[in-house]
């Protein structure tokens, strides 16, 4: 497996009003700051991936923090002079488990079938039926039903690049999940799920349950 990092990036004010960060592209900019892009033009249009999936985890007026999952490690700060990033490699034995705690920041989208257009899902209770089959089909893992919270949904608008226009839909969700297909779980981990990756969705932020609980 390509070796992976996982890092924090932290900003205090001083760093906040410096680096201009008053949006979610803005937050993409910082980010993306702390890594040399490896990829081509050409790849980059094929959709190849960049390596880099983030969760923006908030803060207050003094500080702000954000989690990071790499595949090379990121700059220790940005221009030499602000914010702070710790960073620790990820173990193979961190993805071999069967049963996770996780949280996410997802972008709901489904694609129509008459215009191929990606059409938001609202409401929580369709969410947590996108999110149950998507998890099952596509991205290695069963979530318990039971457990899986839809604990906020926002809408985000900003201006991307060249100005344009970008709605994101974000919702935060959480449970428990059982790996079903490994090599596609981890995949998930590496490459974050769903769309709106570049703009801090898709983060599986997952915490290890011992499996003989389950026994």
């Amino acid at each position: 497996m390509t070796e992976l990092f996982a890092s924090a990036l932290h900003l205090d004010r001083t760093a906040v009003k410096a680096l201009k960060m008053t949006d979610t592209y803005s937050l993409h900019r910082v980010v993306y700051s702390l890594f040399s892009d490896e990829r081509s033009d050409t790849e980059k249009n094929s959709n190849v991936q960049s390596g880099i999936v983030y969760a923006d985890q908030g803060g207050d007026f003094q500080h702000r923090k954000v989690l990071i999952v790499s595949n090379r490690p990121p700059a220790t700060n940005i221009d030499g002079k602000y914010g702070m990033v710790l960073i620790k490699p990820i173990s193979d034995t961190f993805l071999s488990h069967t049963h996770y705690c996780f949280k996410v920041q997802v972008n709901p989208v489904r694609k129509d079938k008459k215009s191929g257009k990606r059409i938001a899902v609202k409401g929580r209770a369709a969410i947590a039926d996108w999110f149950l089959k998507r998890a099952t089909d596509s991205w290695g893992f069963q979530v318990t039903p039971q457990t899986l919270q839809i604990e906020a949904i926002d809408v985000l608008r900003f201006e991307g690049k060249s100005g344009r226009l970008v709605t994101i839909g974000k919702a935060h969700v959480q449970g428990q999940l059982t790996v079903i297909n490994s090599q596609q779980f981890r995949n998930s981990f590496k490459n974050g799920i769903g769309k709106g990756r570049a703009f801090g969705c898709g983060l599986l932020q997952i915490v290890p349950i011992i499996d003989n609980l389950f026994t």
